[in-house]
This record gives C-alpha cells, sequence and structure tokens, in this order.
C-alpha cells in the first residue's frame, strides 16, 4: 500500500495528522535538515518520535542539509542521537551521513533526497547499494521518467504530490545583504522568522515565497502541485511514497490536504473506479482554502522541463 507522508508543524500537529490518515512524518531541527515545515530540537523530537511511534507510525528525520568540516562532529553526534531514539529512517544528501553511519552495526535506513538531482535510476542504485532504502525523486522529472525509475530501481521510490518546492537556494544571506546595500537593515530585522515575503515577477505575474534561515536563502516556486486528481500511472506503478510537502503552510491547510489524500488513497485501494468517480470532489476543499496568488498544477509530470 503506498504510504502518506506529511510534514507537522509542531508535536501537537501530529496527534491530528495520525488521526487524519498520515503514515509517517518528516521532522528535525533547520541545523541539519533543509526546508522543514516545523522546527524539532531535541526535546520536541523525542516527544515526536514516541508519539509517531506509540500509534505504529513512522518518523523519518531530515539531515540533508550541506555540511562543512566545522560541522562534522555535531553531525555525528546527532546522528548518534537519532540512534538512540530509534529513528526510522533518516533523510540524506549529503554523503558526509553516510560515512558518519559506517560505525553502527545496525544503522538506521537511510533516505537518499539530494533535490533536483535525483533524476535517474542509476542513482537511486548507487547509493542503495551505500545503505539507501529510498530515493526521494526530482521535482523535476515527466511521469515517464518517474515510472522508469521505479520499474529499474532496487530501493522504494518517493515522489512528491503536493506542496511548493524549492527553486533556488543559497548558502548566503541574500535578503540580509541585499537590504543592507539598501540601508535598510532595521527594517527586517526579523527576516529569518518571517515566512510571509514574496519576490514579485510583475511580468508574469508570479509571487515567489523567499525566506532566510540557519541553511541561508531559499526561494520557492510560485505553484504548488496538486496531483490528487492524477494519482493512476503513480498507483499503477507501485510508487512507494506520496509525499505532502507543507513547508510554509498552516497547519489547517496541511489538515485538509492530507485527509483529502488519506482519502484518494484509501479509494483506489478498495476499488481504482471508485477514485476515478470521486477524485474530481476531492480537490475541493483544498481549492476553497487554496492561497488565491498560490495557482495549483501538476508540476513537471505531464510537461517537458525546459532547462
Amino acid at each position: 500500500m503506498t504510504e502518506l507522508l506529511v510534514t507537522p508543524k509542531s508535536v501537537e500537529h501530529i496527534e491530528t495528522l495520525i488521526k487524519l490518515g498520515a503514515d509517517a512524518f518528516v521532522i528535525g531541527e533547520e541545523k541539519f535538515g533543509l526546508r522543514l515545515a516545523g522546527e524539532f530540537k531535541e526535546p520536541e523530537l523525542r516527544e515526536a518520535i514516541k508519539l509517531i511511534h506509540q500509534h505504529d507510525k513512522k518518523a523519518y528525520v531530515a539531515v540533508n542539509g550541506i555540511f562543512h568540516n566545522e560541522h562534522i562532529d555535531d553531525l555525528e553526534n546527532y546522528i548518534d542521537l537519532l540512534h538512540e531514539l530509534k529513528a526510522d529512517r533518516i533523510i540524506f544528501g549529503d554523503p558526509a551521513v553516510v560515512m558518519a553511519m559506517k560505525k553502527y552495526k545496525n544503522p538506521i535506513p537511510l533516505h537518499w533526497n539530494a533535490e533536483t538531482i535525483v533524476t535517474n535510476h542509476f542513482q537511486c542504485n548507487y547509493w542503495g547499494d551505500r545503505g539507501s532504502s529510498r530515493a526521494v525523486l526530482a521535482r523535476e522529472l515527466s511521469i515517464e521518467e518517474v515510472i522508469e525509475i521505479k520499474e529499474r530501481s532496487n530501493v522504494e521510490i518517493e515522489v512528491q504530490v503536493h506542496g511548493m518546492t524549492c527553486m533556488f537556494q543559497s548558502k548566503r544571506q541574500l535578503l540580509g545583504n541585499y537590504f543592507m546595500y539598501q540601508d535598510k537593515v532595521m527594517k527586517i530585522e526579523n527576516r529569518k522568522e518571517n515566512k510571509d515575503m514574496l519576490l514579485f515577477d510583475e511580468e508574469r505575474s508570479n509571487k515567489y515565497p523567499i525566506y532566510e534561515d540557519y541553511n541561508g536563502t531559499h526561494i520557492m516556486s510560485p505553484n504548488d502541485i496538486c496531483l490528487i486528481e492524477d494519482l493512476e500511472e503513480l498507483f499503477e506503478a507501485n510508487i512507494d511514497s506520496f509525499k505532502i510537502d507543507g513547508v510554509l503552510q498552516s497547519e489547517a491547510y496541511i489538515n485538509v490536504a492530507t485527509e483529502q489524500y488519506r482519502q484518494a488513497i484509501d479509494l483506489y485501494n478498495e476499488d481504482p473506479e471508485l477514485y476515478e468517480d470521486e477524485k474530481f470532489m476531492l480537490l475541493e476543499p483544498i481549492e476553497d482554502i487554496q492561497q488565491d496568488h498560490r495557482p495549483m498544477d501538476q508540476g513537471f509530470l505531464f510537461k517537458q522541463t525546459v532547462y
């Protein structure tokens, strides 16, 4: 059965999402993980993993940051903590994580998530041979590419089915540098906490969310992926996990998306024709709460990627 993977904002939010049918959760703290919906430092992490396991769900911890030499000691200590807490999987992009896992006799399985470069089955199998049990595919792939990778990979395959995506990341504090150059630094002292800033493309009328955190500057897509009406081929390909990415979204929004995709998965598992009959109605609650300035589309699944 396809897993429904979600990104909670707090421990309390996890309780709600369990009731709404989530199977697994991406948690962590921004010091180690990229673009998390919520911040889970050690006390919250302990509480979250305990709660998730009490309900027989899965806790995946994001350790997919880009690490420099000065980060390695903290990284190794964090991985020790995750083994102590018995996290179910570790999400990684930097091979430093693989190296840090070598000392364990029974290491936590890895999920390879290197953003835009997860684009072929050779990569998936390469990291599968080095301890990865899953590959998180790039969002820029077509449906044909996704299906071929699944057919030819020896690891689980995860596909994002809903939410915004990252278009650009810099480890520099670009907003701070820009405003300092403009002598406006005092006006944006809260830029690291402000997740409501938008870059406006007047020519295309697009608004790109932009924010800074520990990992630098992130510019997000102007649209949200929404595949709730287009899951048939992913079901037929036996994709292992559907991810709802709730970064920069409210708890209420993540709740509605989780509930609707849970229904989609259950309907298909009961009878594919039931999903076919109901899928258009499943979209309506999401449309009702979708922000006006954020259109929904199918990402690159059914259109050509132009680089």
